[in-house]
């Protein structure tokens, strides 16, 4: 049932822009897949969906990459597990990790596709990632954030 559900959702945000999970859980229920607004925040968590600009200027949900492969769910956690803070100055990301664990933390950001991204350099606990713009960069902070449920 939930493995069904979370195809049903993959499907659901790749036809249309949907922006609130009540949006998410109508459209489920409209397809005969009965949910509350509970079930549908574990789903998005799970599904480790973000909130992207659509085409109206609105945010819409996405997922994180194309496929949920092994590899980029292990890099996600490494991401998640290592990132201690991240700061935009200007055009620039700032991403500090714990000791040693910058370049795998960049991997995971790399393995992401962040549109706007048009380098990443990482040192020993530190990743600076230059953005084609400011508000490129305020995008991907946010979708950072996400990830790391700040």
């Amino acid at each position: 049932m939930k493995i069904n559900r979370h195809a049903k959702i993959i499907e659901i945000i790749s036809a249309k822009e949907v922006e609130t999970q009540e949006d998410l859980a109508e459209e489920l229920r409209k397809i005969g897949i009965e949910v509350t607004q509970a079930t549908v925040s574990r789903d998005i968590k799970e599904l480790k969906l973000i909130k992207v600009l659509g085409s109206k200027g609105n945010y819409k949900y996405a997922a994180i990459s194309p496929t949920e492969s092994f590899l980029s769910d292990k890099l996600i956690s490494i991401f998640s597990q290592t990132v201690i803070c991240i700061e935009n100055v200007s055009n620039f990301i700032v991403v500090k990790t714990i000791a040693g664990s910058a370049s795998a933390a960049a991997e995971a950001i790399d393995s992401m596709n962040f549109d706007g991204i048009a380098g990443t350099i990482a040192g020993d606990n530190t990743i600076f990632l230059l953005i084609r713009n400011e508000e490129k960069a305020i995008d991907i902070i946010q979708k950072l954030k996400r990830i790391l449920n700040e």
